[in-house]
């Protein structure tokens, strides 16, 4: 039962950060393209890529902090389920050129950050 609260709070956590970087990142660049989607998509990518390293690769002694960190907070601050949604409206809009840049930038991108943040967990783990 521990593991559940501390999976939930950690997705509390992760949901709040989700909407604040996401309304941050809209307040500047407007809302014709899903560059908030874009932002946490690619920095939760990063985090998880460090922390899979500090946490699992480091051994065992830091296993703990998996379950809140990783499934709730990073489970619950990356949108993928957001980013598949905001394409599917820029397509049904006529934007295939912008639903394609999404698709693209999101996947190169987030696949990019999440081996950066392994390489970055390596080096200093």
């Amino acid at each position: 039962m521990k593991i559940l609260i501390v999976i939930a709070l950690g997705g509390a956590l992760g949901a709040v950060a989700r909407y604040a970087t996401s309304v941050g990142i809209h307040s500047i660049t407007g809302y014709d393209f899903p560059y908030g989607t874009l932002v946490v998509n690619v920095a939760g990518s990063l985090a998880i890529g460090v922390l899979y390293v500090v946490i699992i690769e480091s051994g065992p002694g830091l296993a703990h902090y998996r379950a809140p960190l990783m499934v709730g907070l990073l489970g619950a601050f990356t949108t993928f389920s957001a980013f598949s949604l905001e394409t599917i409206h820029l397509m049904e809009a006529g934007n295939i050129l912008k639903a394609g840049a999404n698709v693209v930038l999101n996947v190169v991108l987030c696949l990019g950050a999440c081996w950066a943040g392994l390489v970055l967990g390596r080096y200093h783990y």
